[in-house]
Parts: C-alpha cells; structure tokens; sequence
C-alpha cells in the first residue's frame, strides 16, 4: 500500500483548511510524521499511515480507495511488460 500525495495533499486543503497538524491528529500521528511524508522526505509506501487513513475514512464515510494505492497491481502491470518484452 502507498498514500496518494496528491490526493491527500488535497483533502487537507478542503477538509483542513490546509492544516496537516489538524489532520495528523485526526489519523493519531505525529505532526512531523506526516509532513515527512506529505513532502517526500520519509516513503509513501507506510503500512502505518495508509492503515490509519483507511481508518478514518471509514469513520467519515470517505472511500480510502481515493487515497490508497494498492501496490499489487503495480507489481502485476509490471512483470507483465518485463515479460511482453522479452525475447
């Protein structure tokens, strides 16, 4: 699993008014957790942060699928061009 940056760089601006301290505390993180993530210092790819979205989505009635990206698929679509480009 990996967070969608994007897309919650965008719910903290509607949702937050732009506050990501507002928003850790919603999740249960540290502040300073999130803005690793959110700027690219720490990965995306945080079971721990993506699990506690899917928490709070299904608390707030929003559909984590909008900010989870499954990496299986990723995984998948990969091999399979690995594989269509072999001789």
């Amino acid at each position: 699993m990996e967070a969608n940056i994007e897309a919650l760089e965008k719910l903290i601006e509607s949702d937050f008014r732009g506050n990501e301290s507002w928003f850790a505390e919603e999740l249960g993180i540290n502040r300073s957790y999130l803005n690793g993530i959110i700027n690219r210092r720490k990965s995306a790819r945080s079971d721990k942060l993506c699990l506690l979205i899917i928490k709070w989505c299904e608390k707030t009635g929003k559909d984590y699928k909008n900010y989870i990206t499954f990496l299986n698929n990723s995984v998948q679509k990969s091999k399979q061009q690995n594989n269509a480009t072999r001789p």
